[in-house]
């Protein structure tokens, strides 16, 4: 009887209400924590709070710790502190910036990139397990759609 209610409810919400509620459950900070353990459950110098650093260099290249912090959301202290960890463990070097002596640039190393390669193999490893159940169509859609909802989304920022 519940199960019926419950699909009920979701059968009256826009395609919109559905996605927020969705996107809310999986940018809860525990499901985000399950993911950042199980991947950086096999590389070296990397744990659950430093992966967002590493990570944020990757997909943004070299960049300034106030400038990464803003791209992944944390203050400039906690991402230099854990800037400071990751350059302990040899996966990111301090450099001058180019453009502007004042400015230290944080960027991965060669051992930086093999981590960043390692946890999105775990990542989509991950994912595969989760949509092994779908069939291939369904879990191929699901994909295109969601490649789809993400460029929409970055287009819209500006």
């Amino acid at each position: 009887m519940q199960e019926s209610r419950i699909m009920l409810r979701v059968n009256e919400l826009t395609s919109g209400a559905r996605v927020e509620a969705a996107l809310g459950r999986l940018l809860l900070r525990g499901t985000r924590m399950y993911l950042y353990d199980r991947l950086v459950d096999r590389v070296e110098g990397v744990d659950a709070t430093t992966y967002p650093v590493l990570s944020g260099l990757a997909r943004g290249g070299p960049t300034s710790a106030t400038r990464l912090a803003a791209i992944i959301g944390l203050d400039r202290t906690a991402t230099t502190r854990y800037a400071s960890r990751l350059e302990s463990a040899g996966l990111l070097r301090r450099a001058p910036d180019p453009q502007d002596a004042r400015v230290t640039r944080l960027e991965l190393t060669a051992a930086g990139r093999a981590a960043v390669a390692a946890m999105r193999d775990t990542l989509t490893e991950v994912f595969d397990d989760l949509l092994a159940g779908w069939n291939g169509p369904e879990a191929d859609q699901f994909a295109a759609a969601l490649e789809r909802f993400t460029t929409q989304l970055e287009a819209s920022r500006g």
